[in-house]
């Protein structure tokens, strides 16, 4: 089972990450945050396998975020602005 957390501050993005998780059986949501601050705390005490990071959120982005954790998950970075 790959363990799971999600970084997004857009409360339908989570949802539906949230929704497409659930339909992978391996996968299982160990935690969701909602700002940089949050998902930093979350991952270094959850210690997921994999996270998805929002490259834009309050508190910290997605990049300062992986500064500053000190566990290591696979990272799959999301973000609804065209620009990244």
């Amino acid at each position: 089972m790959i363990r799971v957390v999600i970084a997004e501050d857009e409360t339908y993005s989570r949802e539906r990450l949230r929704d497409m998780i659930a339909e992978f059986p391996g996968l299982q949501l160990a935690g969701e945050a909602g700002d940089g601050q949050t998902a930093i705390q979350l991952i270094d005490r959850l210690k997921p396998e994999l996270a998805f990071l929002d490259i834009r959120m309050p508190g910290a982005d997605g990049f300062q975020v992986l500064e500053k954790i000190s566990h290591q998950p696979h990272v799959v970075f999301i973000t609804a602005y065209d620009s990244y």
